[in-house]
């Protein structure tokens, strides 16, 4: 009686999880493009302060990255940058110095203590800032030149509890590897499908960990960053939302690399996914508060949008063992509506993929089902991290695709 209740609770999770993922197909198949804002008249544009979080960075990825701030169509005189390092991390100091920053680059050194990561980065810049918008990059991005102007009128535009906006990423490296492949199809559906169909309905998003324009007075009122958690873009989202604040989503793409080698790619995952785990587990620390703080609806999502990629993560590998079993001992039996919950799952995300890039090729949806394991491989050492080093943050290379190619 047991595992039969065990097996329908997670068919039945799975089955709800697939039924959102596929009104959320439906809708980035049959929505309308958005309509072209008209132009901010620069006199109404707020200052803007910008906090890069810079670590080990190649002089190349340097230079590219103050080049990519400087294009932005923005007024100078209302841009406000803050480049956050390590004040032990001379190498990449040398090289923001060599780029002779404009006045308006603040250089910020973090005095070196623990825990040494990101979000501890980005609230001493916040302490720092200027600007009543705050947006967030990270080192190897290449943000769209219009998206700062698309992501303010989106908050003069919006109600007054619209506390962050957030740009699709996108890959421009998908064809370096088949993991890049893989990462940018999985890119794609979260923020042209997924993260676009939970704006639509209000609820909260898992933040990507660039690219985010937030109201400066909701931003401190949620208390900023959590410096000791390795995702704190997730967090963040979350806990927005526990103090009333909407999330929305713009057009204007960032362009990121994705990871080429599958040691890079799986040192990051793992850290996303303990991440990810930190946040559902305080969460769930008294889960009635957080159900009351943010709303039942907005609860429940949570439980299937960053409960259901936990979750999603842990089985993956274990039920395709079970389904190649299946199919060559006689040892495991399958139904037939194992078949069925496993094929929707797979079709639902293939057709995700087609509305997220409608020229995905064959082959990359045809191999979809060998990258699903991996994920299962990184929770599982997001596991034993948690556990022995929860705090540790594995640092991602970048431009390594340029090298490579």
């Amino acid at each position: 009686m047991l595992l039969t209740l065990t097996v329908f609770f997670f068919a039945s999770y799975f089955g709800v999880i697939i039924v959102m993922r596929l009104c959320a197909t439906i809708a980035a198949f049959v929505g309308k493009p958005p309509q072209p804002r008209s132009r901010l008249d620069d006199r109404f544009l707020p200052t803007l302060t910008i906090l890069i979080a810079i670590y080990r960075e190649p002089p190349d990825v340097v230079a590219s990255l103050i080049k990519a701030i400087r294009s932005l169509d923005y007024p100078f005189e209302k841009l406000d940058v803050k480049l956050i390092l390590e004040a032990d991390d001379d190498g990449t100091i040398e090289a923001v110095r060599r780029q002779y920053p404009p006045a308006n680059f603040e250089l910020i050194p973090v005095p070196p203590s623990e825990p040494r990561t990101k979000p501890k980065a980005l609230n001493l810049g916040l302490d720092r800032a200027r600007g009543e918008i705050i947006a967030v990059f990270d080192a190897e991005d290449r943000p769209s030149p219009e998206q700062p102007r698309e992501a303010v009128a989106a908050f003069q535009s919006g109600p007054r509890n619209l506390a962050v906006v957030q740009a699709p990423l996108a890959i421009h490296n998908g064809k370096s590897s088949w993991i890049a492949r893989q990462f940018e199809v999985e890119y794609a559906i979260l923020f042209n499908v997924w993260l676009p169909f939970l704006a639509r309905l209000r609820l909260p998003l898992p933040l990507g960990g660039t690219s985010n324009y937030f109201r400066r007075d909701r931003l401190k009122a949620a208390g900023g960053w959590d410096a000791w958690n390795v995702t704190e873009d997730a967090d963040l989202g979350m806990r927005l939302a526990r103090f009333g604040g909407r999330a929305a989503m713009i057009s204007s793409p960032t362009w990121e690399e994705a990871p080429v080698q599958y040691r890079h790619w799986a040192k990051q995952r793992t850290r996303w996914m303990k991440g990810h785990l930190q946040t559902w587990l305080v969460l769930m620390r008294d889960p009635l508060a957080a159900a009351r703080e943010m709303g039942f609806a907005n609860f429940a999502s949570v439980q299937f949008t960053l409960g259901g990629a936990l979750l999603t993560a842990i089985m993956h590998l274990p039920i395709i063992i079970w389904l190649l079993l299946g199919l060559v001992t006689p040892w495991v039996s399958l139904e037939g509506w194992h078949a069925v919950l496993f094929g929707a799952g797979y079709g639902g995300v293939m057709a995700a993929a087609i509305a997220a890039q409608r020229k995905t090729p064959a082959h990359v949806l045809a191999t979809l089902p060998l990258y699903w394991p991996l994920l299962s491989w990184a929770m599982l050492k997001a596991f034993w991290e948690i556990q022995t080093r929860p705090h540790y943050w594995a640092k991602t290379p970048h431009g390594e695709a340029a090298r490579k190619g």
